[in-house]
């Protein structure tokens, strides 16, 4: 680890951070509007459009620890690493089919969350309070992941100590409870603007200093076969099925976290939600030369014990110091943005789905989003205890399990989206089937990896956690539906109507 100071590095970064931090509170004035309400100060108004969605999903799903994380895999497990690459390609062609769909209900009704939705189609109580707490306890890990990816920023640019993750935090907290979510809509701008002028340059400008990308694969595929155990830069034929259910079960997770769902109701409209589906995978292609990161890294003699450092490390090494400095904070802005929606998205669903359910508490306007800034402080708050006292590979164990709990919300979300069937309470159990089996699976192999080996006779299949689990909640769900119907027990109220899901035309 890098042990002096970077003073011009460091100076880069310190003006870069300036200017998001300017650009978060004077968000309060953009498309201004009444922030002493929830509507307003969790979605904006829900009035952004195409290219403010793009860029505020896109800082959904690419954030700081994507940025490390991605490269920092094939750094050190090789091409396993890959699996975020058609996870995204299997992504926006779900995004197409589902999230219209939702944010047409959602719009109609004036729901804010995802257990809002579930609560207007099942009328089902515990189901709703269950959605809710899954998405909660889902998303605490990644703020804290994105906490740990700009601590690794700061150690590279040799600043020691953890009072500038703290700055950062009270920065954070200070515009996001001011601005709200307008506040990582307009930093997203800046953020990606500057991802892609660090990532065209790292994968343009080192290749060519280290002997082109043919040296750069035939240099990675040496040093992974040397690792214990050996690793390479493509998959062995054991490692399809894993890599396979991988991708499928991350792409089912990533539109159920309520983040995700926070972006896009905040849009103005269904069309521009498909339109970004569209337009989204310009962010796969830079996704995947970000990967490439991790090999690069390796063929520039980058030696750490902390993979998620490669990156950071690369960065300094091999640009000039006033560069690096900028692809630093270019990293730790994209810290920011996804913390920031992350942090309001939880507090809405606690406003909401939990205070309200649980207390049966009416609150005004006004009081929902008082409340719901007080608890976006205190879950960023949270967020960096657990990293200032826990080990980082903690946040990321329980960063792995969260992605098996957020994919038990399917059947309740993207089924009832298309339909009614399904009983509430039967959900319910399934959602309860569903979490035991995951976490039970997680668990036993002590939280290290998401994926499960399932003997079946001879034959050992090794399978994300996340499907096996997400079976046993459908299966679940059918059968208790079935027994619930038989029973002729009646189903919670449906204020939802079939004319709520099909888009107004132009």
């Amino acid at each position: 680890m890098t042990s002096s100071l970077h003073i011009v590095a460091t100076g880069i970064f310190c003006a870069c951070f300036l200017l998001v931090t300017l650009a978060g509170f004077w968000a309060a004035r953009w498309k201004r509007g009444d922030l002493d309400s929830l509507e307003e100060w969790g979605l904006a108004g829900r009035r952004f459009g195409t290219l403010i969605t793009w860029f505020l999903i896109g800082g959904d799903f690419y954030t700081a620890y994507t940025v490390i994380a991605v490269p920092a895999a094939l750094y050190g497990t090789g091409a396993p690493g890959f699996f975020a690459i058609p996870y995204c390609i299997l992504l926006y062609p779900y995004m197409m089919l589902v999230l219209p769909r939702l944010w047409q209900v959602c719009n109609r009704h004036g729901y804010i969350t995802l257990a809002d939705f579930v609560r207007g189609r099942f009328g089902s109580r515990p189901l709703s309070i269950a959605i809710a707490l899954t998405g909660i306890l889902a998303t605490m890990p990644y703020i804290a992941l994105q906490l740990v990816g700009m601590r690794e920023v700061i150690a590279a640019l040799g600043i020691h100590g953890e009072w500038p993750l703290v700055a950062a935090f009270i920065i954070l907290a200070a515009y996001t409870y001011s601005s709200g979510l307008r506040a990582p809509a307009v930093i997203a701008i800046v953020k990606d603007i500057m991802l892609y002028i660090m990532v065209l340059a790292a994968i343009i400008i080192i290749p060519i200093k280290l002997g082109g990308y043919a040296h750069i694969f035939a240099a990675a595929g040496t040093v992974l076969a040397q690792k214990k155990p050996a690793a390479s830069i493509i998959l062995h034929p054991s490692q399809y099925l894993s890599y396979t259910t991988l991708a499928f079960g991350s792409a089912i997770a990533i539109v159920l976290y309520p983040h995700t769902a926070t972006g896009v109701l905040s849009s103005s409209s269904g069309k521009v939600i498909k339109r970004n589906a569209a337009l989204l995978p310009a962010y796969n292609l830079l996704l995947a030369l970000i990967a490439l990161l991790g090999f690069v890294a390796i063929a520039a003699g980058i030696h750490t014990a902390n993979s998620s450092s490669a990156v950071p490390l690369l960065f300094m090494q091999e640009f000039p110091e006033w560069f690096s400095g900028f692809c630093l904070a270019a990293i730790g802005i994209g810290a920011l943005v996804p913390a920031a929606i992350m942090s309001i998205a939880s507090a809405n669903l606690f406003t909401r789905n939990l205070y309200g359910e649980l207390w049966h508490r009416s609150m005004t306007p006004k009081q929902e989003a008082t409340q719901a800034k007080l608890v976006s402080l205190f879950i960023k708050l949270g967020a960096l205890v657990f990293v200032l006292f826990v080990k980082a590979q903690y946040a990321i164990e329980l960063q792995l399990l969260g992605g098996i709990w957020i994919a038990q919300l399917f059947p309740s979300v993207v089924c009832g989206l298309f339909t009614r069937w399904l009983h509430g309470r039967a959900l319910f159990w399934g959602w309860a089937a569903g979490m035991a089996t995951g976490t039970g699976m997680a668990f036993a192999r002590d939280l290290k990896s998401s994926i499960y080996p399932i003997h079946f006779g001879s034959h050992v299949w090794t399978v994300y956690a996340a499907i096996p689990a997400l079976l046993a909640n459908l299966l679940v769900s059918v059968l208790v539906t079935l027994a619930l119907d038989a029973m002729k027990r009646e189903r919670g109220q449906d204020v939802t109507i079939e004319a709520d899901y099909v888009a107004e035309q132009a």
